[in-house]
């Protein structure tokens, strides 16, 4: 199943899917990997004052990889992609 993320805020929404469809609470998946639940928390509310490091902790936590892959059709970012 490839899931498609292309702002931080549907990131934000497939992760806690992914965590909730694994019937992980934010404090189980955060014990997982070595996080503060307040980290997953935010993570979820606030996806831009995320670190690197976190994302890829809770990717971690929830069994995903990240794959980058080229656009299907080339343009420029719009502000809603940021």
């Amino acid at each position: 199943m490839m899931l498609r993320a292309q702002t931080p805020e549907q990131l934000a929404t497939v992760l806690r899917g992914q965590r909730q469809a694994s019937k992980l609470t934010q404090k189980q998946a955060a014990a997982l990997v070595g996080l503060l639940p307040k980290t997953i928390s935010a993570f979820e509310s606030d996806p831009e004052r995320g670190s690197v490091g976190s994302l890829y902790k809770l990717l971690s936590a929830l069994g995903l990889e990240l794959v980058l892959q080229p656009k299907a059709s080339p343009q420029s970012p719009t502000d809603s992609e940021w």
